[in-house]
């Protein structure tokens, strides 16, 4: 006779912000470390949305059209990513930006403790600490992540490098490529 069935493991959430979903190369990265578990991604159709427009202001419609696919795609692949978020809700954080307080709604919407921005002046701990939320930079968030699953975060930018190789037609050193991704501190602690 067998014990009881342990407990699936729960990945923590997570609230990408927009600003880590475009540029290609980290939203790879933070997407396939989400799919090897380590954490649950969380979005609202807003923060996809900004991830849309910032797409066209960068590089035009056809760059809007594509990042549109690979919203479908991200949808697709996390379905239960996506939380519905109040337009009123998103108001009363008082942030630099009211604008942004639609990601705050997002993460208390999906009961995240961390917001993963590389704007982290817009979130300032003063408004996020009394709701049980930090935000932090996907730097140090990834290599947080890497020390519970090592091989998985190694292999998840490995292949991120590679897929970059294939579609460049020449090598994607791992470092460079991850320090132009703002990556630095995981590039170097990958590189051990």
């Amino acid at each position: 006779m067998s014990g009881p069935a342990a407990a699936p493991v729960v990945a923590p959430a997570a609230v990408l912000d927009a600003c880590v979903l475009y540029p290609t190369v980290l939203r790879e990265i933070l997407l396939g470390v989400a799919a090897a578990g380590l954490f649950a991604p969380v979005w609202s159709a807003e923060i996809l949305e900004e991830w849309a427009r910032a797409a066209r202001r960068r590089l035009g419609p056809a760059e809007e059209a594509l990042a549109r696919a690979e919203i479908a795609a991200a949808r697709a692949a996390f379905p239960a990513a996506e939380v519905p978020v109040r337009a009123d809700a998103a108001l009363a954080y008082g942030l630099p930006d009211p604008h942004d307080g639609h990601v705050v709604a997002a993460a208390e919407a999906a009961r995240a403790a961390v917001i993963v921005t590389r704007n982290l002046a817009d979130f300032p701990r003063r408004a996020l600490a009394p709701l049980g939320l930090a935000a932090e930079h996907p730097d140090p968030f990834l290599l947080r992540l890497r020390q519970a699953g090592p091989g998985a975060v190694a292999g998840v930018a490995e292949g991120v490098a590679a897929r970059a190789a294939r579609l460049a037609g020449r090598p994607q050193p791992l470092r460079p490529l991850l320090k132009r991704a703002g990556l630095p501190r995981l590039a170097r602690a990958l590189e051990r």
